[in-house]
């Protein structure tokens, strides 16, 4: 599939690259795995000089000084101090090399350092402090764990707080983009075609290549393709978590299987795993930002009115359809797979329908709180609820797959029953259905 979108973060890489010829800059790039990191910082300096690219292994300190020596010399030439087994002895020949010319250095999986040598923030730090006025360095560190890349550079506790020239957080695709890519594959598409991929891939690059590449542009040939022998699909939410979590993987995953089932509130939850949750909900949220609080728009502080949420559409997939079901994969039964999908496929859709709405209107409109409201007897729920306090309006919307399901003599009375708790801005009442998307 061909290069996509971020054309404003490709500015941003070019400008600093640029800045680095007059004084070191010190790049951070977050974001989950699959969206396109490395793809984007290659793409962007691929044509800047020279550019050494490092990929943190969770291995010895002296093999992965190893590695990386072998790709600094290709770029730099033999290195003056021969073997080198410390990664500040490394990183400190890169430092003065720079103070002689420019290039950049791009560190993928940056967190991984603190598996390698937790004290390399600080060994980091202090080699930037001592270089950072004389070096031309384009330094750009990557890292997928949105929690722990966030504390090793903006708290103020750890080591490299305030060393940071520039933050990036890159996203998936945006709705806009997702369109743009499936026109480009079936001019044809259909809404059901666009909500599938929306479902499967949220909009994350890789999902969505694997998908096109394949010709799997529609609803059943998405799905197919999920379901077919070999598929990546299969062992990616395997793939990407079992080795954060280590030995506590199956509680975690139990966790994370309940929560994509609906099993939304702590109390469902410990109930079923037979003990308190807690500490393991706080650790998906804060460690790994998994999950996060759902609260009603409008609640107040401190409320426990809390739904807990699955961030991500591919892992709400795959741990709702594909991880119960392993036992068909393993047996080869691939057609039982694909029926079981089918089944609850109706269900699953509703619910990301209602994620689609409230992406879109965060997207294309002015709206600064997007999100949805329920009381604490779980008598009224409303699907939608889009505020902007600069333009000063709310939306609200009944969100459905069949618009002829919406009643919106139902959402006048639900909203009478939530107003109390929203800004006086005038209301919108909205009916979204397959209809809009």
């Amino acid at each position: 599939m061909e290069f996509y979108g971020r054309e404003e973060e490709i500015k941003t890489l070019n400008r600093i690259r640029k800045q680095s010829h007059d004084t070191a800059t010190f790049t951070v790039m977050i974001g989950r795995r699959r969206v396109g990191k490395t793809a984007l910082v290659t793409r962007a300096l691929q044509d800047e000089g020279k550019v050494i690219y490092l990929f943190v292994k969770r291995t010895s300190e002296a093999l992965l000084c190893d590695e990386f020596r072998v790709k600094i010399e290709e770029l730099l030439g033999k290195m003056f101090w021969g073997q080198v087994t410390k990664l500040k002895d490394l990183f400190e020949y890169l430092f003065l090399r720079a103070e002689q010319e420019n290039f950049s250095v791009i560190i993928d999986e940056f967190q991984d350092f603190e598996y390698v040598n937790p004290s390399f923030c600080s060994e980091l730090q202090y080699l930037w402090d001592m270089h950072h006025q004389r070096a031309k360095i384009n330094l750009v560190v990557c890292g997928s764990i949105y929690s722990m890349m966030v504390r090793m550079f903006e708290s103020y506790k750890e080591p490299l707080f305030g060393r940071m020239t520039n933050r990036i957080h890159l996203r998936p695709f945006s709705i806009k983009t997702i369109k743009e890519i499936l026109a480009n594959h079936n001019p044809y598409y259909t809404a059901e075609d666009l909500l599938c991929l929306f479902a499967i891939s949220g909009g994350v690059p890789l999902y969505i290549s694997l998908l096109m590449d394949t010709g799997a542009t529609s609803r059943d040939a998405m799905l197919d393709a999920v379901c077919s022998p070999g598929s990546r699909f299969l062992t990616e939410g395997r793939d990407m978590l079992i080795g954060e979590f280590g030995k506590t993987y199956s509680t975690y995953f139990g966790i994370l299987q309940l929560i994509a089932n609906g099993m939304t509130s702590q109390k469902e939850i410990d109930s079923i795993v037979g003990k308190n949750c807690g500490p393991y909900l706080q650790t998906l949220e804060t460690e790994y930002s998994l999950i996060r609080r759902n609260l009603p728009i409008g609640s107040k502080p401190g409320t426990r009115n809390i739904k807990w949420q699955l961030n991500d559409n591919f892992l709400l997939f795959w741990f709702r359809f594909i991880f119960p079901n392993a036992s068909f994969i393993e047996t080869g039964k691939m057609n039982l797979l694909r029926e079981s999908i089918e089944s609850g496929y109706s269900q699953f859709c509703g619910l990301m329908l209602e994620r689609y709405f409230r992406q879109k209107i965060l997207e294309e409109t002015e709206a600064t709180t997007v999100g949805s409201w329920w009381d604490r007897k779980g008598e009224n729920e409303i699907d939608l609820v889009a505020i902007s306090s600069i333009k000063k309006w709310i939306r609200i919307a009944e969100i459905k797959l069949n618009r002829d399901k919406i009643d919106m003599t139902v959402l006048r009375e639900k909203v009478s029953a939530m107003r109390k708790t929203l800004p006086r801005y005038p209301v919108e009442l909205l009916a979204l259905s397959m209809d809009e998307i």
